[in-house]
Formats: structure tokens, sequence, C-alpha cells
């Protein structure tokens, strides 16, 4: 399994159910009869977390051309135990860089997403894909835009639900200016490391879901006669 299919496997089963709460929170309120459309509400942003311990580079050589390439990608979320959202940053070795974003189920397609540093200009970006796992878009920048976000604080992601509403995405980029530039990891290590991940945040699945029912199975018992 390659390492970008298994970073995807990673985030799946916590995107499907990211992307139900989300369409969950969009819903419109349905304006009464002779009523004014409302004003578009306010986006909600939200303040994520890094899942995965580090920024992860991994270089390899592109099959026809042996022209080196270099990927570095991270997960995040809205805790740390629960992914909803990767970024993967491609360097081909030219001016232009390429960066795909996997964003949770309940987006909408065309409107596309943006991205930002800090207070910088967005740039926009179209899906490409659209999966169980969630929607897949990418977009080409320039260097300096890699450059901005080696230096900045914050990753904003843009996107917009199938009912209109805008969510931005926050996320750290604490540690990437030094994974991008620094040597790739070997391959077989990322895996890996991902592959431990991966079963980390299983066993906190389960956990959860073992709390759930144990909740559940509380308040439905009967109280005890005095």
């Amino acid at each position: 399994m390659s390492f970008n299919i298994l970073r995807s496997c990673v985030a799946a089963a916590a995107l499907l159910t990211a992307g139900a709460a989300i369409a969950q929170q969009a819903q419109p309120a349905q304006p009464g009869a002779g009523a004014q459309p409302a004003a578009p509400p306010a986006p909600v942003v939200q303040e994520f977390v890094a899942v995965d311990p580090e920024w992860n580079k991994v270089c390899f050589n592109e099959p026809q051309t042996q022209k080196q390439i270099c990927q570095t990608t991270r997960l995040f979320g809205d805790r740390a135990e629960n992914p909803v959202l990767s970024i993967l940053v491609t360097d081909p070795g030219g001016a232009d860089k390429a960066i795909q974003v996997l964003a949770p189920m309940g987006v909408a397609l065309r409107p596309g997403f943006r991205i930002a540093v800090d207070k910088g200009a967005p740039e926009g970006g179209a899906y490409e894909l659209c999966t169980p796992q969630g929607a897949y878009g990418g977009l080409h920048v320039k260097q300096a835009f890699v450059d901005s976000m080696k230096k900045g604080e914050k990753l904003a992601v843009s996107v917009k639900t199938i009912n209109g509403a805008e969510f931005i995405f926050n996320l750290p980029l604490a540690g990437f200016g030094k994974a991008f530039d620094g040597p790739g990891i070997d391959p077989k290590v990322a895996e890996e490391r991902q592959r431990k991940l991966q079963e980390e945040l299983m066993k906190k699945a389960e956990e959860e879901r073992k709390k759930l029912e144990a909740n559940k199975t509380g308040a439905a018992a009967p109280a005890k006669p005095k």
C-alpha cells in the first residue's frame, strides 16, 4: 500500500462522521410565508489541531523521468483523535508547487475551496474527485505561497456545504517549514508511523464507542423502587 493511500485510509472512518456533522450544522432555518430570505450566516470558524505528531515528508523518483518529487503532509481534526481534513504539499522541483486537500463529506463541489495563510490573500482550488472518504481538491501555487506557509502560523481552509453554509478550518503550520526544507524520511518509516497512528485512532474510537454505550445503558436503566 502506498504512503498516500495509507493516509487516506487513516482519515476515512472519521471523515464520514465529520461530514455528517457538518451537514447537520449547516441546515438553514426555513423562512415563514411572506418573509424575506435571511442574510447568509457568518462563516463557522473552527480551530483545528494536528492529528499526526509531526509533518511527514517523503521523496521518490517519478518512474518515467526519474525526477525527484517530494510530498509533505499532515492530518488535522477538531480534536487530536478525530481526523477531519488532510493537507499534502507536493514539490516537483520547479517554480510551481501543488497543494491537495482532502475535505470532509458534506462539502459543495461547485464552489471549490479556498486556502490562505494568516491574513494573506486566498488562493482558490477545485475539487477533482469525490469518494466515500471525502472530497479531493487541488491547486497549483507559486513558491511565494509555500514560503508564507513556512513563516505563517495558520492555514485557513474555507469550504461551503451543499446548504450554502461556509466553514473555515484553521490549521496550525508549526513545523511545516522545517519538514518541507528538511530531508525526506524513508517511505517504509512513514508507512509504519501511519500504521501506528491508525491503530491508536481505532483504539480511541473503540473506547469512545464503549463509553457511549455505557452511558446509554445507564440512562435507560429503570429507577429502583424505594
